[in-house]
C-alpha cells in the first residue's frame, strides 16, 4: 500500500516480472513500491481532468494525453505510473510502446493515503530529475493543487485556478479549480 517492498535494487524489468494482479508496480530510484487499485473519487477526478486536458492538448498539436496504468521507464532504477500525462510531439511520430516514451511534458498524481509520500517526495525528485516541466499533485481532500517545476524546493499551491502554459506559442488552458473539485465532491450539483 505504497510502502516499499523489501528488496535490495529493484528494476523496472524484475518489476515487469511481477504476476498481473491489479495493483500497480513503480520502481522508484530502485525501491519497489505497490499500491491497490484507486477509489472511485479518485478516477472521477482523473477522468474529469482527462476531458479537459486532452482536448487542449488535441486542439494545439502538443502530444498525447494518457490515464495509468502506462510504463513510463526513465531509466532501468525509474519505472512510473503516473495518474495522466502528456507525451509530447516527437519528430519520429506517435509512440507505439511505452519504451518509445522518454519523456513528459506533463505529469499528474491524484493524492491518496496510500501514495501521499511517494507522490510528494519520492516521484516528485524523479519528475524534477527527468525534466518534466509540470507536475501537479491534486489533493482532492484539501481541494488544491500543488504545481512543481524543475528547480522548486517548494510547490506552488493552487486553490482558485491553475493555469497551464506549455509553450510561449499557445494560448494557456485555464482550470477553475473551485468549480472541478465541486463536481469531483458533488457540491452544488
Amino acid at each position: 500500500m505504497g510502502m516499499p517492498a523489501p528488496h535490495t535494487e529493484w528494476t523496472a524489468l524484475l518489476a515487469r516480472a511481477l504476476p498481473d494482479d491489479g495493483k500497480r508496480y513503480e520502481v522508484l530510484d530502485g525501491e519497489l513500491f505497490v499500491t491497490p487499485a484507486p477509489s472511485l473519487l479518485h478516477q472521477r477526478a482523473l477522468t474529469a481532468l482527462l476531458e479537459i486536458v486532452a482536448p487542449y492538448v488535441r486542439q494545439h498539436a502538443l502530444g498525447e494525453t494518457f490515464l495509468a496504468p502506462a510504463d513510463i521507464e526513465f531509466s532501468p532504477r525509474r519505472m512510473l505510473q503516473p495518474d495522466l500525462f502528456v507525451v509530447p510531439l516527437s519528430p519520429r511520430g506517435r509512440a507505439r510502446e511505452w519504451a518509445d516514451v522518454r519523456s513528459l511534458l506533463l505529469a499528474v498524481e491524484a493524492l491518496s493515503p496510500s501514495t501521499a509520500r511517494a507522490d510528494r517526495h519520492n516521484k516528485r525528485i524523479i519528475y524534477q530529475g527527468e525534466g518534466v516541466p509540470e507536475y501537479w499533485i491534486i489533493d482532492l481532500d484539501a481541494r488544491l493543487a500543488e504545481r512543481w517545476r524543475p528547480g522548486d524546493e517548494r510547490p506552488e499551491i493552487l486553490i482558485e485556478s491553475l493555469v497551464w502554459s506549455p509553450h510561449a506559442s499557445v494560448a494557456p488552458l485555464e482550470i477553475d479549480l473551485v468549480g472541478f473539485f465541486g463536481s469531483i465532491l458533488d457540491e452544488g450539483l
